[in-house]
């Protein structure tokens, strides 16, 4: 029998009683802690007369029913352990997992639930709408329980044992749609709960029953189903992998999770997986990858309650990027879009700073030339320019290890001898990640000078290998001579102005920029440094070349007028430098005409109309 059919037959009100003889099975109870009950068709859960949940429960029988109709649970010596195991609701739907007061469930209009709960005093069932009947207690210590009712019977009143038992009651739904209160109270040590006021007591539990005329059960539901992308074949948890594409040869996969409106497991159906790009699909139950992926679709019958759909690449080695869409009956559950890498295909090199003659690339120690603080395991690297490999969509793909990397033999010189990796490889896939490259260093000969030179990666696990373009290399020596220049000749009042700083090695080259410039001391009127002065420690390009950028003008004001700087690298300076002083002007802004420049403007103007009187009779005269 499907859940659906199921559904409709237990929607359906009995005229007649059921006592357990007349029932064909009796499912064992579940063990059931305070904060977990089972769900619709698990089971009816054990309430244990005991601990934290004594007087602290109320418990929704959840038993298939077959027979149509409600029973109530009976705590007799006859049925011993097995005194919930007989109650039956009718036009359930869905009940949560709590067994406190914050409670819900779904049942069909006029439906009826069977609750029960373990209490070792005085204890009172009431609603907000519908009726209670059947009420019964047991007498498993010997004592008597006497019942009342409200009227209209909205309140059940339980009291009078001598321990611990299990009160129970059938409830009746209201025969129109709505949203009811189904409330336990208890003794609360001091006051009892009446039939007159029930809430005399303290509340021991409270259901929310949500009741609706028809069952939406058995149809998909996108609220309670779960789909996710994840590197692992597992249970859905509704929450996509964070990881961003997985190495070549690797499986993506679509765990997922297929659930009704009232939270509960489909009927089977038929769902269907498609992906574009050729992707290889399967689908298996979660935790385990699928055995076959050899088609871009992939079928399967059943409910999809915990399912995983592997994802392969067509072809071994090439990227693929692939969206997946997962359907049941034919509505759509989720659309994944992901990425597997392919082999590296190119290797590309950035930032080549300039090297230190006659020093070997191993022994290179600057780690701030590529910049990376502290972002990556293990600290910055001593790098000199970086490398990132990636396949022929551009993905990033991580190397093996710093072994795969090697100088291209035809372009070893005397200036560049040698290429490398350092050991601390690429590790991330994101572009904005300072992990996504490695780190390269490279040796210098004993003269200064550049090379085109390439750096080869080999797979260590195919063979393949692939060779960057060539890229300059350089070496020089360290800084020696300097001079500074300004961005501009003339500042106004809150400008930015740039200083520029060029380097030269003792032979008149570009110093290498991985060495340090030493100590900087500064004199600039009426400029206030923006960026870092004090020690500079390397130049920040590889042409040999540093800047520094200052706001014109400082809190106290400033005095237009030219000005001379004074920039001194004063560990250069004193092996024999010269210091720097570009000169600048200053303006306030507006107007900076004086009377001087306008007495200098009319005699211009008057020798202008001299010569132009002198041109006109001369013109007259030859005439």
């Amino acid at each position: 029998m499907s859940k659906t059919t199921l559904r409709k037959r237990i929607a359906l009100t009995a005229t007649t009683a059921l006592f357990a003889g007349m029932l064909s099975v009796a499912s064992a109870p579940v063990a059931n802690a305070n904060a977990s009950h089972p769900a619709v068709g698990s089971g009816n859960a054990t309430a244990v007369l005991s601990g934290a949940n004594l007087n602290a429960s109320m418990y929704t029988a959840t038993n298939t029913n077959t027979g149509g109709a409600a029973v109530v649970a009976v705590d007799t010596a006859a049925i011993g352990a097995s005194r919930e195991g007989l109650a039956r609701s009718t036009g359930l739907l869905a009940k949560d997992s709590s067994s406190s007061t914050a409670q819900t469930a779904t049942l069909l209009t006029s439906g009826r639930l069977s609750l029960y709960a373990p209490v070792s005093t005085d204890v009172a069932f009431t609603a907000s709408a519908g009726t209670f009947a059947s009420a019964t207690a047991g007498g498993n210590a010997g004592g008597s329980t006497q019942v009342a009712y409200s009227d209209p019977a909205k309140t059940v009143l339980l009291q009078s044992w001598q321990s611990a038992t299990l009160a129970a009651v059938l409830w009746t739904a209201p025969s129109s749609a709505g949203t009811y209160t189904v409330s336990l109270y208890k003794h609360s040590g001091t006051t009892a709960p009446t039939v007159a006021t029930p809430s005399a007591g303290s509340l021991a539990a409270q259901i929310t029953v949500t009741v609706v005329a028809a069952s939406t059960g058995g149809t998909l539901s996108l609220v309670y189903s779960a789909c996710n992308t994840d590197v692992y074949a597992r249970t859905a948890t509704g929450v996509d992998s964070t990881t961003s594409n997985l190495a070549t040869g690797s499986n993506w996969f679509v765990n997922f999770a297929l659930k009704d409106g009232y939270n509960a497991t489909l009927d089977a159906g038929s769902i269907v997986a498609t992906a574009t790009n050729g992707a290889l699909l399967g689908i298996n139950t979660a935790g385990t990858t699928a055995t076959s992926t050899t088609a871009s679709t992939a079928v399967l019958a059943g409910t999809g309650a915990t399912q995983s759909l592997t994802i392969g690449q067509p072809t071994a080695g090439a990227p693929l990027t692939t969206t997946v869409t997962i359907s049941y009956n034919g509505t759509t559950v989720c659309t994944k879009t992901v990425t597997i890498r392919g082999s590296a295909s190119k290797v590309e090199i950035a930032s080549v700073a300039t090297g230190d003659i006659g020093v070997a690339g191993s022994s290179f120690t600057n780690t701030e030339w590529l910049d990376e603080g502290s972002v990556l395991t293990g600290g910055a690297r001593a790098g000199m320019y970086k490398v990132t490999l990636k396949d022929s969509a551009g993905n990033i793909v991580l190397p093996a290890s710093s072994a795969e990397f090697t100088m291209d033999p035809a372009t070893t010189t005397t200036t560049i001898p040698a290429l490398s990796v350092l050991s601390a490889i690429a590790t991330s896939t994101s572009s904005t990640s300072n992990g996504s490259y490695s780190a390269g260093v490279f040796s210098c000969g004993p003269t200064a000078g550049s090379s085109a030179v390439k750096l080869r990666h080999t797979n260590a696990g195919t063979g393949v290998t692939i060779t960057s373009d060539a890229f300059t290399a350089r070496c020089a020596d360290n800084p020696f001579t300097y001079e500074a220049s300004f961005d501009k000749a003339t500042y106004v009042q809150g400008d930015l102005a740039t200083l520029t700083v060029t380097f030269k090695d003792s032979k008149g080259n570009a110093a290498n920029s991985v060495t340090t410039a030493g100590p900087l001391v500064l004199n600039v009127p009426f400029m206030t440094a923006v960026s870092a002065t004090g020690s500079a420690t390397m130049l920040t390009n590889a042409a040999g070349v540093k800047t520094y950028t200052f706001t014109v003008g400082t809190t106290s004001g400033m005095t237009a007028g030219t000005y001379t700087s004074i920039i001194d690298f004063t560990s250069l300076t004193a092996a024999g430098a010269t210091k720097s002083t570009p000169t600048y002007k200053l303006t306030t802004g507006g107007d900076q005409t004086t009377n001087a420049d306008i007495l200098k403007s009319i005699v211009a103007l008057i020798a202008s109309i001299n010569k132009q009187i002198q041109a006109l009779q001369k013109l007259i005269l030859k005439r």
